[in-house]
């Protein structure tokens, strides 16, 4: 008999089509008590003529056939999985199944605090002060909100959420260097504040209950420090906690895999030429990568990264697509260029098996910028793990050149633990099926481009952004903080002429944008979703501009924390 605690993890394989909940099916039917079960007889399922014909009874020996093999048990069947080739896999999931989906208690995830601060690997924290002139965005480590209240006869801040929730004057920690995001919400009506005055940080004050205001700041030097309320009187009536912050300790070896593509992967411009053929190789590799700090994710991936590579064509090129789903996969892969005419985009006739490889080619026949995506069912389960990517068909004699070329796309992470939680994260289908992600990440993860590989350039520079949307759900509302789109390229089209003086460009799923702009300020331009809620759960990147202050175009003291 295998380990059914293991069992739950290999089930991670089968929970896009299946529930182990009693009566309720999905793509496919309800695994719930299926040991004893006759095949094709679960309630409520329209089964294949092939499984209602097939005269078998699940145990757990059929299971295993079953499970190794799935076409060769029932032919005729459609089933987009490949079966489980080891013994061990296919006997755990087994045991999972028996035991009516449960697994020991002791491999549920705890919940990590809120005051359980991850630790800044190195070249991962922002640099705090920039030239003179510069702006400073801010993309916090550590969250805290505080409502002003009465205890004990006294006025005080109150902690809400995590380990600080209904505290009195909490203790607020930090490790040096991090960077401190807290929320103030007046909770009776006086005038509040607050104040960390040796991080030199003052909130603006809020009157009236309900009001509230949000700061961030960087606490750079370690030691044991103090919060109060400036207002006259209030710190002597209670309103003072400690802000204690800990010494960076060593740097640590990072182990979890970074998926995150960087923005900068772009091959060169094409030039002009004449039309050809032009192989593209992709490999599907599912493996467990980063998603945020202390937590990892199961990511399914076109050649390990996400998004895929960005493939650059010329119209009028022929396509040579060669497929290759690694060995180690437990899905079928496949890959659907919006780019390509013809059915499926490509996606009917690469549809390739664990360790196989297909191509085919297809002719580049209108110039703009396309996505592309696995369109193995589920389709959208494929696409939320990270099987992403977009095809720039160049036009004729090719785009105007620009310093600096960047590919960014836009995804969700429908994660089975909530959005800040350590551990390693599963996917959960209910939350997709719901439109419900933990996670919007710009290149596959929290902080890909912000703390991992944010995007650089340098004053009077041109800079051109290749954007997409992997989705599978959410529409993007594209913006650069700080600056305007000189050129916008609408749904990523190239034949007509683009569209001047833009703020925010709405993309869809599965659609694309080329922005280009002249930077003509120094300091860090946020890239974000004008769905400004979504920077909370991870969607956020940085530009930083380099250079020389022009103070007839921009003339101000950056307030750090305090920006858009």
């Amino acid at each position: 008999m295998g380990d059914a605690a293991s069992g739950r993890l290999v089930f991670r394989k089968c929970q896009a089509c299946h529930s182990i909940e009693s009566g309720k099916n999905l793509l496919g039917p309800s695994l719930a008590g299926i040991i004893g079960r006759k095949a094709g007889t679960e309630a409520g399922y329209n089964y294949s003529p092939a499984m209602k014909s097939a005269d078998i009874v699940w145990s757990p020996e059929t299971l295993d056939k079953y499970l190794t093999d799935p076409a060769k048990l029932v032919p005729g069947n459609k089933m987009p999985f490949p079966g489980l080739k080891t013994d061990h896999d296919r006997s755990d999931v087994i045991a999972y199944l028996a035991g009516g989906g449960q697994a020991p208690a002791a491999t549920a995830q705890q919940p990590s605090q809120a005051a359980a601060l991850p630790t800044p690997q190195p070249g991962q924290t922002q640099t705090a002060q920039g030239a003179p002139g510069t702006s400073v965005t801010y993309i916090p480590d550590a969250r805290y909100t505080l409502r002003s209240g009465i205890a004990d006869g006294r006025m005080t801040y109150i902690g809400q959420g995590g380990a600080i929730d209904g505290k009195v004057n909490p203790v607020l920690t930090a490790v040096e260097g991090q960077v401190v995001q807290l929320t103030l919400i007046n909770g009776e009506g006086a005038e509040h504040d607050i104040v960390f005055p040796d991080q030199n940080t003052t909130s603006p004050r809020v009157t009236g209950k309900g009001a509230s205001t949000t700061i961030a700041f960087r606490a750079d030097k370690s030691g044991d420090f103090v919060y109060f309320c400036s207002v006259p009187g209030h710190r002597q009536a209670g309103m003072q906690g400690q802000f204690l912050v800990t010494p960076r300790p060593p740097p640590q070896t990072v182990v979890e895999a970074d998926i995150s593509r960087e923005a900068t992967d772009v091959p060169p411009p094409i030039g002009k030429r004449d039309p050809q053929t032009v192989r593209v190789d992709l490999l599907s590799v599912e493996l467990e990568g980063r998603l945020a700090e202390g937590t990892t994710f199961g990511y399914w991936t076109f050649n390990g990264k996400v998004p895929g590579p960005l493939i650059r064509v010329m119209v009028g090129d022929t396509v040579d697509i060669h497929l290759k789903n690694s060995a180690d996969s437990s899905m079928i892969h496949s890959v659907d260029f919006h780019a390509a005419t013809g059915p499926g985009g490509g996606a009917a006739a690469l549809q390739v098996d664990p360790g196989q490889e297909k191509s085919m080619t297809w002719k580049a026949l209108v110039p703009g910028l396309y996505v592309y995506h696995c369109a193995t069912p589920m389709v959208a389960e494929h696409i939320a793990n990270g099987m992403y990517g977009m095809i720039l068909v160049e036009p004729v004699g090719g785009m105007a050149p620009v310093d600096h070329e960047f590919y960014v796309m836009q995804g969700e992470i429908y994660s089975d633990i909530p959005y800040g939680q350590h551990g390693s994260a599963e996917f959960s289908v209910e939350k997709l099926l719901n439109e419900r992600p933990e996670y919007f990440v710009f290149n596959g993860s929290v902080g890909a481009l912000s703390r991992l590989h944010p995007l650089q350039a340098k004053v009077g520079e041109t800079v051109r952004i290749f954007f997409g949307v992997g989705g599978p759900n959410y529409t993007s509302s594209f913006h650069v903080i700080g600056e305007i789109f000189d050129k916008v390229y609408t749904f990523g089209g190239l034949i007509g002429p683009p569209l001047e003086g833009i703020q925010t460009v709405t993309v869809a799923p599965g659609g694309a944008v080329i922005t280009e702009f002249k930077t003509q300020v120094p300091g860090n331009y946020t890239l974000v979703d004008h769905a400004l809620a979504r920077a909370e759960r991870g969607l956020a990147g940085i530009l930083s501009v380099e250079g020389q202050p022009n103070p007839q175009i921009f003339n101000g003291k950056v307030m750090p924390g305090m920006g858009h």
